[in-house]
C-alpha cells in the first residue's frame, strides 16, 4: 500500500469515526421510529426470533428485518443501549463511503478521497448514520448496488455484476421491493438514454438473479407462513397504500422534495447544484456522444440523484428520509466536477466560490444556538448571537480567501469539512443536552425510574408518539393506553399531558391519583394512580415521593 492509499485510509476512519460515531449516547432517541425500531430487534432477541419482529409482544410487519439483524447482533455484544441501536446505521454509512472511495479507486483514479469525503459530509448521511432506522441501511446497500452495476457496465467483470445482485438482496431486505424498483427504473432509463436496450437485457444474469432470489427471498416465504397476513400488512398497506394515499399522515405538496434534497446536500448544495447545471448544458449541446465517453458515468448519477425524488414526489407520503439513496450520486457527480475542472485547469467562477463558503458555513450559527431554538423556540438576539454570526463569518472568509487562490479548487473538500466539523462538534457539546431534554424519552424515563422502589406498569395518556415509543423501549414496558380505553386494574404510573390531572381523576373514578412530577421541557405530568378497589387514602408502595429518601 502506498503511502498516499494509507493517508486516505487514516483519513476516512478519522472522518468516519467522527461523523457517525463519536457522541452517539450524547442524546437519547429523538422521534418515534428510533425507539420503535430498537424495541423491536430487543423482543426479537429476547425470544431468540429472527423471522417475525415483534413491538410489544404482537408481530410489526411493517419493515422487512436487515435493520433488525444488525442491532440483534449488535445488543447481544455491546448490550441494549440507546447508541448501540445506532450503530448499524454508522457501520452501514462507513461501508457506503468504503465503497465510494473503492469505485473512484477502479474507475477515476484520483479523486477518491474527494468522493468519499463529500458523500460522508452530507447533512442527511451524518444525521442519518447516527439514527436508529432502516433508512441507512437501506441508502448503503442501494448505493453498493448501483456503484457495482456501473462498474460491471464499464469494466465487464461478471463479478461485480454479481456484488451487485448480493447488496440488491441486502436493499429489499432493508425495505423492501421499492430498492428492486428503483434500481431497475435508474438501469432501464440509463440504457434509454444511450439508446442501447441491451445494456438492461444483459443485466438481467441468471447467476446475480439466483444469488439475489437465495439471498432475499427465503426470510419473505418464512415471515410468510408463520404470519399469513403479513403479504396484506407489508406490501398493501405499507408499499402501495402508503405510496397511493396519505393513510399514515405524512401528507407534503409535490415539491416537497426540493428543499429537503437542498438541505440533504449540505454543506455541498452550491456545488452540486453546478455539477447539474453544467453536465445538463454539455449533455444537450453533445447529445449522444457524452454517452459514449467517460461522462457517461455523470449522466447514470444524474439519473440515480433525479429518479428517487421524483419517484417519491409522486407518492402521498414524504418523509426526508426516503430521499436518501439519492444523496451519494449528487455527492459523486460534485466529485466528477471536481475531477473534470482541476485536469482542465479551469477555476470555476469566483462568485461560486464566495457563495460556497458562505452557506457552508451558515449552519455553523443554528447548530452553536441549538440550546435556545430547541428549548426556547426562537433564536436569542444578545451575545451569544453575535459570537455565534461571528464565527460562522470568520471561517466564511477564510474559506472564501483560501479557495479563491490559484488550484483553490484542490483544497475544496478539505476547507469544506472545516464547519462542517465544526458544526458536528457544537451540536454534540453544545446542543446535545437540549436535544435531550426537549425531544427525548430518555431523560423523562430516567427521572421516572429514580422515585420508584419497585418496577410498576406503566400507561400514557394523549402523549405523542415519540414519547410513548421512547418510554417504551427505556423502560422495557409494554404501555397502556387511557385512549383506548386500557386503564389497568392494578396500581400504576401514567404520564400525560400537563394539566391533564382532573381528566385522569374522572377516567379513573374513585381510584386515588397522585401527582409525582412534571417534566417540563415537555410539558408533561406524570401521576401515581392506585389499584382498583383500594381506599382513596392509601400509601403509594411503590413510589417515593419527591424530596423522599
Amino acid at each position: 500500500m502506498s503511502s498516499r492509499a494509507r493517508t486516505d485510509w487514516l483519513l476516512l476512519a478519522g472522518f468516519c469515526a467522527f461523523l457517525f460515531f463519536f457522541g452517539l449516547n450524547y442524546f437519547g432517541f429523538i422521534g418515534a421510529d428510533e425507539p420503535r425500531y430498537a424495541q423491536v430487534a430487543r423482543e426479537m432477541l429476547a425470544r431468540h426470533d429472527w423471522i417475525t419482529p415483534i413491538l410489544g409482544g404482537k408481530p410489526w410487519l411493517e419493515k422487512p428485518p436487515l435493520f433488525y439483524w444488525q442491532s440483534m447482533i449488535v445488543f447481544s455484544v455491546a448490550g441494549v443501549h440507546d447508541w448501540a441501536a445506532r450503530l448499524p446505521s454508522a457501520f452501514d454509512a462507513t461501508l457506503m463511503v468504503i465503497a465510494v472511495y473503492w469505485f473512484f479507486c477502479r474507475l477515476r483514479p484520483g479523486f477518491e478521497l474527494d468522493a468519499a469525503l463529500i458523500t460522508a459530509s452530507c447533512a442527511a448521511v451524518v444525521g442519518f448514520a447516527r439514527a436508529a432506522s432502516t433508512d441507512m441501511p437501506l441508502a448503503a446497500t442501494f448505493t453498493i448496488t448501483l456503484l457495482a452495476w456501473y462498474a460491471w457496465h464499464e469494466i465487464g467483470r461478471n463479478l461485480y455484476l454479481l456484488v451487485s445482485y448480493a447488496f440488491l438482496a441486502f436493499a429489499m431486505l432493508a425495505k423492501g421491493p421499492v430498492a428492486p424498483f428503483l434500481a431497475l427504473l435508474i438501469v432501464g432509463i440509463f440504457a434509454l438514454a444511450k439508446g442501447d436496450a441491451r445494456i438492461l437485457l444483459r443485466s438481467f444474469w441468471i447467476p446475480g438473479l439466483v444469488l439475489f432470489f437465495v439471498l432475499a427471498l427465503p426470510w419473505f416465504f418464512a415471515v410468510q407462513l408463520r404470519n399469513p397476513e403479513f403479504l396484506r400488512v407489508f406490501i398493501l398497506q405499507h408499499n402501495l397504500e402508503r405510496f397511493g394515499t396519505n393513510l399514515y399522515h405524512h401528507s407534503q405538496p409535490f415539491w416537497y422534495y426540493l428543499p429537503v434534497t437542498i438541505l440533504a446536500m449540505v454543506p455541498w448544495v452550491v456545488f452540486v447544484i453546478a455539477a447539474v447545471a453544467e453536465l445538463v448544458r454539455s449533455w444537450w449541446s453533445k447529445g449522444a456522444s457524452l454517452l459514449q465517453s467517460a461522462d457517461a458515468l455523470n449522466v447514470f448519477l444524474l439519473i440515480w440523484l433525479a429518479i428517487p425524488v421524483i419517484f417519491f414526489s409522486l407518492s402521498q407520503s414524504k418523509l426526508p428520509g426516503y430521499i436518501l439513496p439519492a444523496i451519494p450520486a449528487g455527492a459523486m457527480m460534485l466529485a466528477e466536477y471536481i475531477r473534470r475542472h482541476v485536469v482542465d485547469d479551469e477555476e470555476p467562477p469566483a462568485w461560486l466560490l464566495v457563495l460556497h463558503s458562505t452557506l457552508a458555513a451558515l449552519p455553523l450559527i443554528p447548530a452553536l444556538m441549538l440550546w435556545y431554538i430547541v428549548l426556547q423556540h426562537r433564536f436569542p438576539w444578545g451575545t451569544g448571537t453575535f459570537i455565534a454570526c461571528s464565527a460562522a463569518l470568520i471561517v466564511a472568509v477564510a474559506m472564501a480567501i483560501t479557495l479563491l487562490r490559484p488550484s483553490g479548487l484542490r483544497l475544496l473538500r478539505f476547507v469544506t469539512l472545516i464547519p462542517v466539523v465544526l458544526s458536528v462538534a457544537a451540536i454534540l457539546k453544545i446542543g446535545a443536552p437540549a436535544l435531550d431534554m426537549a425531544l427525548s424519552a430518555r431523560p423523562l424515563a430516567l427521572e421516572i425510574s429514580q422515585m420508584e422502589t419497585k418496577p410498576l406498569p406503566m400507561a400514557v395518556f394523549k402523549v405523542r408518539r415519540e414519547v410513548e415509543y421512547g418510554l417504551a423501549f427505556y423502560r422495557n414496558q409494554v404501555l397502556s393506553h387511557y385512549d383506548l380505553g386500557q386503564i389497568p386494574p392494578v396500581e400504576h404510573l401514567l404520564v400525560a399531558p400537563e394539566g391533564s390531572e382532573e381528566q385522569v381523576k374522572k377516567l379513573v373514578a374513585d381510584r386515588r391519583v397522585s401527582h409525582l412530577g412534571a417534566f417540563t421541557p415537555q410539558h408533561i405530568d406524570y401521576f401515581w394512580v392506585s389499584a382498583a378497589g383500594t381506599m382513596p387514602g392509601m400509601q403509594m408502595p411503590g413510589m417515593q415521593m419527591p424530596g423522599m429518601h
